[in-house]
């Protein structure tokens, strides 16, 4: 069998490694892996500058979700797994150049605690009442798919989509939050609120029963006696930090899968011109997949297209007219990162915590901002601080065509006012200054993105030796894209056994 993998992101390179994984095993499969760009990893990219490790793109991963640490512990990189700092974790949101925390209790935008949230700054005295009413909101059916803003604000009022839901969410997917589908970011609160009615209500019954999960099971030891009643010591489960990466950057995964490749099967600087299906499937004309790039072509089996999904579109719109629109709808957004850092002893004092969000109504060009050295102590040597901001997102692409001169400045400017001059005014040089630009790289989950995803597999469905993978179907993150890339690889390989035991 014979996959071409097209896009070299961490999508495609982890379905290009599940197939040499299979290939070392003993399975008659060949593949070629294409990227148009010099580079495998996408947005995971990272270097070291005088001993600081930077990334340009994503700078870890969740650990509730197991696909990334697992493949790196395949890979061998186990003793360069490190958790984020979660013991000085604290955020803020931007308030008028201020910077108020987060309240305690707030679990997923939804507030759990009373009195923190009652004394939070946060929130004006209307938006507090009306978030203690919430509770008294009846069962409310799932009817159409909505966006998370009219989610929030049924439940919590205008103020919470402006200060928590907008820029929760700007933060993660660098997208508006009266465009993103409830549905498929939040499905949790779509079900709560079909149950419970109220979400503050359904997030308590929520994190009640996880409590009683987590009791039964550091009271049961592996044989499913209870460790109190025979008088054994409890095992130490404590809790598992939010983020996960590498100690040298992400950019270490990717060198690790790159390394495990056929470098004779990596084309880089590749650009796939088109694909199209041919064949009928008889045996005088068996289907398969003709792959065009610069003036040359090849028929595979099995195609996995991992590239973005506009690109994916472009790419299959002359197979299937109706899939190419389909993926070609799928709205995306753009980033900008900038790094910056200095001599921690010319800095004025950090707040504490991880750094702040900032709403889209305070008219900043920044949507966050990182203290690195705070979050993955590992990376930074002692003595150095980064601060990584975040700026684009689906409301300001227009900032992409500015210099990088001109970004470095904007940041300066806001970090100067939200943090005051005297913490990192523009009289504290930076030591090192690194801008990265995105485009259109994250995908946007808009309103029927499920809707969206049911026709796109019926139409797949239709045309064996396809999948799609990547952070545009079902899941956003480095294990989402994990996960798909190396799925598609593994359903390839059977349909392609059950395909041969029929012939």
């Amino acid at each position: 069998m014979r996959v071409a993998v097209i896009g070299g992101g961490i999508a495609g390179l982890a379905a290009a490694y599940e197939l040499e994984k299979a290939r070392r095993t003993g399975a008659d499969v060949e593949y070629t892996l294409f990227e148009s760009r010099e580079r495998l990893g996408g947005s995971l990219a990272s270097e070291t500058v005088n001993g600081v490790v930077l990334e340009r793109g994503p700078d870890s991963f969740l650990s509730e979700k197991p696909a990334g640490a697992e493949l790196c512990r395949e890979l061998g990189l186990t003793d360069q797994l490190t958790p984020s700092n979660d013991a000085n974790r604290k955020t803020y949101i931007v308030v008028k150049n201020r910077l108020v925390p987060l309240p305690d209790g707030l679990m997923f935008l939804i507030p759990t605690k009373l009195v923190p949230t009652a004394l939070s700054g946060l929130f004006s005295p209307a938006t507090k009442i009306r978030m203690a009413l919430e509770l008294l909101h009846p069962p409310r059916p799932s009817g159409q798919d909505e966006s998370v803003a009219a989610l929030v604000l049924r439940h919590f009022g205008q103020e919470a989509v402006d200060r928590l839901a907008d820029p929760l969410l700007s933060g993660i997917y660098g997208g508006d939050a009266t465009q993103l589908s409830a549905r498929t970011v939040l499905p949790k609160l779509v079900e709560m609120e079909t149950q419970y009615g109220s979400l503050t209500r359904g997030m308590l019954a929520a994190h009640k029963q996880m409590r009683a999960k987590m009791a039964a099971a550091r009271d049961v030891n592996p044989n499913g006696a209870s460790a109190s009643a025979q008088g054994g010591p409890k095992p130490n489960t404590g809790p598992r930090s939010i983020f996960t990466s590498l100690k040298g950057g992400l950019q270490q995964l990717v060198d690790a899968l790159e390394a495990q490749l056929n470098p004779k099967w990596v084309r880089k600087s590749t650009q796939v011109n088109s694909l199209e299906r041919v064949g009928d499937g008889s045996p005088q004309r068996p289907s398969g997949w003709r792959l065009r790039w610069t003036a040359a072509d090849e028929i595979y089996d099995g195609v996995i297209v991992a590239s973005p999904a506009w690109a994916a579109g472009g790419l299959l719109a002359a197979t299937d007219t109706g899939l190419g629109d389909e993926l070609a709808a799928i709205p995306y957004s753009s980033s900008i990162t900038v790094n910056l850092v200095f001599d921690e002893a010319q800095l004025g004092r950090l707040p504490d915590g991880f750094g702040f969000l900032v709403p889209a109504v305070e008219g900043r060009a920044m949507l966050a901002c990182t203290f690195v050295h705070r979050k993955f102590v590992c990376r930074t040597p002692a003595g150095k601080a980064v601060l990584r901001a975040f700026l684009g997102g689906a409301k300001n692409e227009a900032l992409l065509d500015q210099a990088d001169e001109v970004l470095v400045a904007t940041v300066r400017r806001e970090l100067s006012e939200i943090l005051g001059a005297r913490v990192v005014g523009p009289h504290i040089p930076a030591e090192a200054t690194q801008v990265s630009r995105w485009r259109r790289a994250m995908a946007q989950y808009a309103v029927g993105h499920q809707e969206r995803m049911k026709r796109v597999k019926e139409h797949v469905a239709m045309l064996p030796g396809l999948r799609l993978a990547g952070n545009a179907y079902d899941g956003i993150g480095i294990p989402d894209c994990i996960r798909t890339g190396r799925n598609a690889a593994k359903e390839l390989m059977a349909e392609n056994l059950v395909a041969a035991s029929t012939r």
